[in-house]
């Protein structure tokens, strides 16, 4: 997991050294970025997915990681504490829409960092689920993303703000191309990753008088559990036909329905598995003195958003439709 990475310590003191191998743009050769001792990061959403393979990648790099989970007795959590390196990785439970949990965790950390602060704060806990178009998606599922992909993650920076503060740290949301382009299939999705994005801009021009950096990375298709599974797919599948009206669902057909999780299986097939360019992105956005605000590790990730902000809108529209939306199956009215 942590392979294709050129990683070692610099004249003796813990400092990371960037090799030369594809990392997605973020960084030049061989530099030194600064040191890791008494740097704390908090980093949400690490139960699975990309989050668990950051807590564990900078745990191997000697920073002090707070691990946000959902469930601290997830298998991710346990896996999490067998897999420490050190005694600086620590599993804290952190639901981000439970605001009494922020504020515990908040509590917790602030008494382990002390003056030194927290470094670091990675926005990364997410929800996503299912592909869907935006008429069939209900509306209970456009509220859930809101609150876990905006809502929890603006109220968890703003309990964590005084320590970021303190140490002139670092502020870092995983956002998403859904978020800047307009995606058929992601509308709640993208709708809370482009509020996300909206406001760590914001927050990136108000906070940089208090020496506190602002970045966002926007990753391509990264193997995750983001996306669900099976089981997952067919208790959504119920819920959105069994709340459909009789003239939606005649004008979209069963046919068409089912196959959006088949939409799901080919997006999840064609997904890396190699997290190393994300990883990277990270590393580059905590760790170095001259950070980029925005990033744009995998495939896919730079180059689509390029194209929709050079491309007129019909022709954008035009190929991401095609890319997106299928064309073997379509609406039974159509």
């Amino acid at each position: 997991m942590l392979s294709g990475f050129n990683l070692h310590l610099a004249h003796g003191c813990k400092c990371w050294v960037i090799g030369s191998e594809d990392c997605g743009g973020p960084v030049g050769r061989n530099e030194v970025m600064l040191p890791v001792l008494n740097r704390a990061v908090l980093i949400t959403g690490c139960d699975s997915g990309l989050g668990h393979d950051l807590a564990r990648f900078l745990d191997a790099a000697g920073m002090r990681v707070f691990a946000g989970v959902l469930d601290e007795s997830s298998p991710g959590a346990v896996e999490l504490r067998k897999a420490s390196s050190s005694s600086k990785l620590t599993v804290v439970q952190l639901d981000i829409t439970n605001m009494s949990q922020i504020k515990q965790a908040y509590q917790y950390i602030q008494s382990q960092t002390g003056e030194t602060g927290l470094w670091g704060l990675v926005n990364n806990a997410g929800v996503l689920g299912y592909v869907c178009d935006a008429e069939l998606l209900p509306i209970q599922f456009y509220r859930k993303y809101l609150e876990v992909n905006f809502i929890g993650s603006v109220e968890v920076t703003q309990i964590f703000l005084p320590l970021i503060r303190q140490s002139k740290g670092r502020i870092i949301s995983i956002s998403s191309m859904a978020g800047e382009i307009p995606l058929p299939g992601f509308p709640a999705y993208g709708a809370s990753k482009a509020a996300l994005s909206a406001y760590s801009g914001t927050i990136r021009q108000e906070l940089s008088r208090w020496g506190v950096k602002v970045i966002v990375i926007q990753p391509g298709a990264f193997k995750t559990n983001i996306l669900g599974n099976r089981e997952h797919w067919v208790r959504v599948h119920n819920e959105i036909v069994s709340g459909l009206s009789p003239d939606v669902m005649e004008a979209y057909g069963e046919e068409y329905i089912s196959s959006l999780q088949e939409r799901l299986v080919k997006m999840t097939s064609s997904s890396s598995s190699n997290p190393g360019q994300f990883l990277d992105a990270l590393k580059h956005a905590l760790l170095s003195s001259r950070p980029k605000p925005f990033y744009y590790p995998g495939a896919a990730a730079w180059a689509l958003p390029f194209f929709y902000r050079h491309s007129p809108t019909f022709l954008s529209d035009m190929i991401f439709s095609r890319i997106f939306m299928p064309r073997d199956i379509r609406p039974a009215q159509l």
